[in-house]
C-alpha cells in the first residue's frame, strides 16, 4: 500500500480482510510502498514518514501478525531498486506503454506531471518487488482483482524475458556438432553460416543472441524442446521465478455518496474514526433515491446503507432493514442508525487495538524495522543469483567488496 494517507473501509474490505486470510495459509510480504508514492507525488513527500506510520497502525490494529507475514517498508530493502535498474535494461518501452492504467492515469490525473519515468516504468518496480520473494519451493502469488492482472501479466512477460537473457547459456560443443548446428541454423536461418568455416567469437556471440531470442520468443521450455536431442548443448537455469495472481473477490463497499470510497471523493469512513464522528457521517449517507418521502417504499440493493449492513450488522437486522425498506415499514433515519451501531460495535475492537499502538508508535517502527531486515535477506539472497547470472562472477574472480 502507498503511504499516502489514513486507511479507510474501503482498504479494508478490498485488500486487508483478504490479507488477513492469506497470513494463515501463506507465507505473506506485505510492504509499505514509499517508492511508489513517489510515482505520482513526487513534489511533496513531507507526509510519508507519518503516513507510514499510520498505515503500520492500521495493518497491526485489523490484525496483520508480524509472527505469521513479513511487514516493511519498501524503501528499507535497497534490493528492490537494485533489481529495478536491471529490469530496466531489457524492457521496451513498448510494453510500460502498453499497460492499461498507463493511458487511464495520464487521462484522470491532469492535473500532475506524469510524464517521467518512474510513473511510466512503476509497473516494472512492481515487478522488481514480486519476483524478488520467489521461492522454488512454492508459487509465488499475487493477490489482485482482475483490473490489476495486466502488471502481473506484465511481470510474467519480463520474467520471462530475463531468463531467456541470463539463464541460457551455449555449450561450446554445439560449435563441434554439425548436425546440431544444422538444426539451430534452420530455427535461425539469419545466422547460417558454412560449417566449414572456423567460428570465431562474434559468430558464437551470435548464436547465443540468437538462442536467447529464440527462447524468449517461444518460451524456454519449448526451445529446449524443439531442439530434440541436441537440447544438451544448451544449459537453462531460470533465475527468477514467474509469478501467478490470486484472484480476490472483494465485497462492494461503496462509499458515503454512493460512490467508490475514497479519499479523494470525501466519502470514507477512516479505521480511526471516532464514533460519534462515524454516527455523523453515516446521518449524510446517501440512500435510494426512490425514498423521498417516509412512506414511499425503497430498493435495499440499490442503497449503499443496506450494502453496509450486509457487511456490518447481524442477520436479524439485515432481514428487518430490508423488508422494513421495501414495505415502507421503517425510515432512511431508522436504517442508518442501526446500522451505525452495529458498524460502532464491529470497529471497536480495530480502534482499541489501535489506541494501544498510538501511545506506543516507537512500536510500530521497530516491527516494521524488523520485517525490513528479514525482508532483505531474501532480497540479498534473490540478488545474489541474479548479479551472478548477469555478470557471471562464478566464472571469474568476483571483485574486492568496497569497504
Amino acid at each position: 500500500m502507498r503511504p499516502t494517507g489514513r486507511l479507510h473501509l474501503g482498504h479494508f474490505f478490498g485488500a486487508l480482510s483478504n490479507w488477513l486470510k492469506l497470513q494463515e495459509e501463506y507465507d505473506c510480504f506485505f510492504f509499505v510502498a514509499d517508492w511508489h508514492a513517489l510515482t505520482t507525488h513526487y513534489e511533496d513527500t513531507s507526509s510519508v514518514a507519518e503516513s507510514t506510520l499510520q498505515i503500520g497502525m492500521d495493518w497491526l490494529s485489523v490484525g496483520l501478525n508480524p509472527e505469521k507475514s513479513t511487514l516493511f517498508i519498501q524503501s528499507r530493502v535497497l534490493e528492490h531498486a537494485e533489481l529495478h535498474l536491471l529490469l530496466s535494461m531489457i524492457t521496451p518501452l513498448s510494453w510500460l506503454e502498453r499497460v492499461p492504467t498507463y493511458k487511464e492515469q495520464i487521462e484522470n490525473l491532469k492535473d500532475r506531471d506524469l510524464g517521467t519515468y518512474g510513473f511510466l516504468g512503476y509497473p516494472l518496480l512492481q515487478t522488481a518487488d514480486i519476483v524478488m520473494y520467489g521461492d522454488p519451493r512454492q508459487d509465488l502469488l499475487v493477490p489482485v482483482g482482475e483490473d490489476q492482472v495486466p502488471h502481473v501479466e506484465l511481470s510474467r512477460e519480463v520474467v520471462r524475458r530475463f531468463n531467456a537473457n541470463f539463464g541460457l547459456s551455449v555449450s561450446a560443443g554445439l560449435f563441434e556438432d554439425k548436425a546440431a548446428l544444422t538444426h539451430f541454423f534452420q530455427r535461425n536461418p539469419h545466422i547460417k553460416r558454412e560449417t566449414s568455416e572456423a567460428y570465431d567469437v562474434s559468430f558464437m556471440r551470435a548464436v547465443h543472441v540468437a538462442a536467447m531470442t529464440d527462447a524468449h520468443e517461444s518460451g524456454v521450455e519449448n526451445f529446449l524442446e524443439a531442439m530434440g536431442e541436441y537440447r544438451k548443448y544448451f544449459n537453462y537455469k531460470g533465475v527468477l521465478q514467474e509469478p501467478g495472481y490470486l484472484l480476490t473477490e472483494t465485497p462492494r463497499l461503496p462509499g458515503l455518496d454512493g460512490r467508490r470510497m475514497a479519499k479523494s471523493y470525501g466519502n470514507a469512513i477512516w479505521l480511526n474514526d471516532p464514533p460519534d464522528e462515524i454516527r455523523t457521517k453515516v446521518r449524510n449517507m446517501m440512500t435510494d433515491p426512490q425514498r423521498q418521502r417516509r412512506t414511499d417504499p425503497g430498493r435495499p440493493e440499490i442503497c449503499p446503507v443496506f450494502a453496509w449492513h450486509k457487511l456490518f450488522s447481524p442477520a436479524e437486522t439485515i432481514t428487518w432493514s430490508e423488508q422494513g425498506c421495501r414495505t415502507a415499514g421503517i425510515g432512511c433515519v431508522q436504517c442508518k442508525a442501526a446500522m451505525a451501531d452495529n458498524l460502532v460495535k464491529w470497529i471497536e475492537p480495530i480502534q482499541a487495538r489501535r489506541k494501544e499502538l498510538e501511545s506506543r508508535p516507537q512500536k510500530v517502527w521497530d516491527i516494521l524495522d524488523a520485517g525490513s531486515k528479514m525482508a532483505r535477506k531474501t532480497a540479498e539472497s534473490t540478488m545474489e543469483k541474479v548479479r551472478n547470472a548477469i555478470f557471471r562472477w562464478d566464472a571469474a574472480q568476483k571483485p574486492a567488496k568496497s569497504s
